[in-house]
């Protein structure tokens, strides 16, 4: 049995807590506000996040920082890219002991082009605080992995131990764990598969049906390859469960924020609308920025993610975008698949 804090209460931070609750594993669950707290302590829910789900009792809430990363050896860090550096920084001043740090949060930082495992050793850059970052990813909805209902995911970290020691944590009869030295990899796939999330759903608004859905998960498995690849990541990752599976359930499923996104987006309403009407963070989002920008960098084709940044930051019409895709040169499958397998 360990001490384990999760620093993030939306849903995915919560059906991880109670993954790590189910492993006999004492959980302490950190969030900003007091009243979500007070729900989680008293009333073991978090409706807002994962409405009519029940909490094991061993996950208690907290708001104060300190007190939840006290004589802790591994937190588990949920929460947006956009707030990885600020939350990381609060941690640095709380902590009084070295921590493994598993993180299951995926996107790229616009700018620096940075994976979130490069974020955290930054920010922890000149203390003793950090002993090693864990990545978790995989095709996991928050909302069944609460429910229980079998689930496999991938961990990863440039020390095996730290791997297994996540391995070790999670795993147990509904929550298969795997490990992957592919660090790169793994990260690269979690984020980017959001991307082709928000054009399936752009493509599904547009009134477009499986055939298009099919050619758009095809084609941007292998947009996400070429870029991992071109930054040392190991292909064969990309056809596991960080790359095909992730891609499959963030496509397809009803639960996916970024496919419902895409789908606004694609029956007309504006990106401020959208991101009013979901009332969550949307990561392909800003990873679509840090994506373009990325293979604008290291001149690699993601023809995909160009449109879908055109649609997003240049004003350009969905289907406008969709006739520009489907209008591009022609080309041959095989020598595409081998040009990034021969790139590695």
């Amino acid at each position: 049995m360990s001490n384990v804090t999760v620093i993030g209460a939306g849903s995915w931070g919560t059906a991880l807590a109670m993954v790590l609750a189910d492993n006999n594993h004492q959980v302490r669950l950190w969030a900003r506000r007091d009243e979500q707290i007070n729900e989680i302590n008293q009333q073991h829910r978090n409706e807002a996040y994962l409405p009519g789900v029940e909490l094991p009792q061993q996950i208690i809430g907290y708001t104060d920082l300190a007190q939840a990363v006290e004589d802790v050896e591994v937190l588990l860090l949920v929460v947006p890219t956009k707030a990885i550096r600020e939350t990381v920084r609060s941690l640095r001043e709380a902590l009084t002991t070295p921590v493994t740090i598993i993180h299951a949060s995926k996107g790229i930082e616009p700018g620096t082009h940075k994976r979130i495992s490069e974020m955290i050793e930054d920010e922890f850059k000149g203390t003793d605080f950090l002993r090693d970052v864990v990545v978790l990813s995989g095709p996991s909805h928050a909302e069944e992995v609460s429910m229980r209902q079998p689930t496999t995911v991938t961990v990863s970290s440039l020390n095996h131990e730290a791997s297994s020691l996540a391995q070790n944590l999670f795993m147990n009869q509904h929550f298969r764990v795997y490990t992957n030295q592919d660090l790169i990899g793994v990260e690269t796939g979690g984020a980017l598969k959001n991307i082709i999330a928000l054009v399936c759903g752009l493509t599904n608004g547009l009134g477009m049906g499986d055939n298009t859905k099919a050619a758009i998960m095809t084609r941007g498995l292998a947009e996400i390859t070429r870029l991992g690849v071109k930054q040392g990541a190991n292909p064969l990752t990309f056809a596991g469960l960080s790359g095909l599976g992730d891609l499959i359930v963030t496509c397809t499923s009803v639960h996916s924020r970024n496919f419902r996104a895409g789908k606004m987006i694609g029956q007309g309403q504006s990106l401020d609308e959208v991101l009013r009407n979901m009332g969550m963070v949307v990561e392909g989002i800003r990873t679509t920025q840090a994506a373009y920008e990325l293979a604008n960098e290291l001149d690699v084709e993601m023809p995909i993610t160009s449109a879908l940044y055109e649609v997003l930051f240049e004003g350009i019409h969905p289907k406008e975008a969709s006739e520009k895709l489907m209008g591009r040169v022609k080309k041959h499958e095989v020598e595409q698949i081998s040009d990034f397998l021969e790139s590695e």
